[in-house]
């Protein structure tokens, strides 16, 4: 019996691929550009004890992320890993009540987040500069547009830097780390990107403050916790016309592509 609700991601595989995402690399746009220009040395070989430890270590953090720290006994999960790795299969029943109890802690993580999420927004309304917006996004401009600029249509493209943070100021992805800003089309990020740019001009900077409903709701890439409210530091570089540059892959922290109005690109 499945018991994965719609919206709901499935754990066990957000574990495994998070996994597969450290080990195998960042998803990347075409061979040619991750293809380097001479041989690179062979990297050194990593020990099982090495290996293992931080394959464990992979494991743990995602654990942690999706709420499951504090109700996680370590014998038992140690217990069950070695039952498996010996070969022991998975039974329907057990899958589904470890389906349940995943769901259960990542459900009760996600509750804490928005509750603590909400309150933050309250108080941040009353900083000086802070704007809301009717659906909730909350803003503080912190450079101005070229006034004469334009402001950009839904498929436009445009292209922009960026920062993103947890409220607690933990940095989850920023564009310089990436071989180049982000170019998209407006109308193909999450909602409280596409309500922000809307109103920007070339060359403006804006603080969003986005709330888990305008951003990844219960279900965001590993990087990011369930229900967490998220801080962008966006600067709007330039606005083309549909189909004229080149587009950036869209990958959100974690390798999420933005289908479905819920991901942010590199």
């Amino acid at each position: 019996m499945n018991t994965c609700r719609e919206g709901t991601p499935n754990l066990l595989f957000t574990l495994l691929a998070a996994v597969a995402v450290a080990v195998f690399g960042a998803y990347r746009t075409g061979a040619a550009e991750t293809a380097p220009a001479t041989t690179s040395p062979k990297p050194p070989t990593v020990t099982p004890e090495t290996g293992s430890y931080d394959v464990g270590l992979l494991l743990g953090s995602q654990l942690q992320h999706n709420g499951l720290a504090p109700v996680l006994s370590l014998e038992a999960l140690n217990r069950g890993v070695k039952d498996a790795l010996g070969g022991r299969a998975l039974t329907p029943e057990e899958r589904e009540a470890a389906q349940r109890f995943m769901h259960n802690a990542h459900d009760s993580l996600a509750d804490k987040n928005r509750a603590e999420g909400r309150e933050f927004l309250e108080r941040n309304a009353k900083q000086p500069g802070v704007l809301t917006t009717p659906s909730g996004l909350q803003y503080l401009v912190l450079a101005a547009g070229d006034a004469r600029g334009k402001i950009p249509e839904p498929t436009d493209q445009v292209t922009v830097r960026y920062r993103v943070t947890l409220a607690d100021g933990t940095e989850i992805d920023r564009s310089e780390t990436h071989d180049r800003p982000a170019t998209f089309r407006v109308n193909g990020v999450f909602k409280a990107w596409q309500e922000a740019i809307a109103a920007m001009k070339p060359g403006e900077k804006r603080r969003l403050f986005v709330p888990p409903e305008l951003g990844y709701g219960n279900s965001p890439p590993p990087s990011i916790p369930p229900g967490a409210l998220l801080i962008y530091d966006l600067e709007l570089v330039r606005v083309e016309p549909p189909e004229t540059v080149p587009m950036s892959r869209p990958a959100a922290p974690g390798g999420k592509p933005p289908s479905g109005g819920a991901a942010t690109p590199r």
